[in-house]
């Protein structure tokens, strides 16, 4: 019937359809929630319904797709605005800053995110007849592309899983396939190939950003970061910054910060304690730095992250928090 339907419809009809259809979908199985994982491998939906504070979160490589509403995502000092129209693609884990800027009670926002398996694109990269363009070489890890009648259709059907379980497992791959192909055909796609790719320069420093993220409570030496990329210094840095916006010392800091606000939020550690779990040798350097990311300090944060109306703890100190 969706396929009918854009075939039959003019382009911006169809998609009207198709978007309405994938709000219905998410609201309908939402209900009052906020957030909920799904028996989907890699599926998430997400609702508000008022405007947001600025969250500090980490996108793992995704693509999220709005139904309804508008969203803002800061990558270090470039500004990504996503909604209907425009899907947000991140091909590394990043952090970020979020809020959602659109939305109501009347008319909430509505979003999936669908994280993005590496083994899964490189197969598709690998078929001959998927042929993707070259990233541009100063682009980032994060792009917002257009929101096709053929990227909802899949949306829509992917999300339609979740009313017969047993099709899940063999169907949602494929689906999920199909999704990733309308994103590498895509021009937002390159970036993604070339991470993806093992031979480029992104995939490289794609290695030394994942490094981090799995040893960030360890000391970092740039030149050590270097040689697991099997570049030099100069130029990693050059590729790290253009991807993640931000050099390595800064993407590490952002992450320890996130990681002991979330050690503080849900394991109760006072901020000294979280701060040298994460990595720090000074905790007044800690509180400092905290203060200056999260607007104020540790011991402050923690009384407002837990009063009445705060977002929901788990919202809080989610890894990935699309919305």
């Amino acid at each position: 019937m969706r396929n009918r339907i854009a075939e039959a419809l003019p382009l911006p009809d169809a998609a009207r359809e198709l978007r309405a259809e994938l709000a219905r979908k998410i609201a309908l199985f939402m209900g009052s929630a906020e957030h909920r994982a799904t028996d989907i491998p890699g599926l998430s939906l997400h609702r508000r319904t008022t405007p947001t504070d600025p969250c500090p979160a980490t996108y793992e490589p995704s693509v999220i797709v709005i139904a309804q509403g508008r969203k803002r995502v800061d990558l270090g000092r470039t500004t990504f605005i996503y909604d209907t129209s425009r899907f947000l693609l991140t091909s590394i884990d990043l952090p970020i800053v979020s809020r959602v800027i659109e939305a109501s009670e009347a008319v909430p926002c509505l979003a999936m995110a669908l994280k993005l398996e590496m083994p899964m694109v490189r197969e598709l990269l690998s078929r001959e007849e998927i042929q993707v363009p070259e990233a541009p070489s100063d682009s980032p890890a994060m792009a917002t592309g257009e929101t096709t009648v053929e990227l909802l259709s899949a949306c829509c059907r992917l999300v339609d899983l979740l009313d017969t379980p047993p099709d899940i497992p063999f169907l949602s791959g494929l689906i999920q396939r199909e999704i990733i192909y309308r994103i590498l055909r895509s021009a937002e796609g390159a970036r993604l190939r070339a991470i993806a790719t093992l031979a480029e320069q992104s995939h490289r420093t794609a290695k030394a950003i994942a490094w981090i993220r799995a040893n960030y409570a360890k000391p970092l030496r740039v030149e050590d970061l270097a040689e697991i990329a099997g570049m030099g210094v100069s130029t990693l840095h050059h590729h790290f910054r253009v991807l993640t916006a931000m050099s390595p010392l800064q993407y590490l800091k952002q992450l320890r910060l996130q990681a002991a606000r979330g050690r503080m939020l849900m394991d109760g550690l006072d901020a000294a304690s979280a701060a040298f779990e994460v990595g720090y040798e000074s905790a007044s350097q800690f509180n400092r730095e905290y203060r200056r990311f999260f607007g104020q300090p540790p011991k402050r944060d923690m009384r407002t992250l837990r009063s009445p109306g705060a977002p929901p703890l788990e919202s809080v100190s989610n890894r990935q928090n699309a919305i």
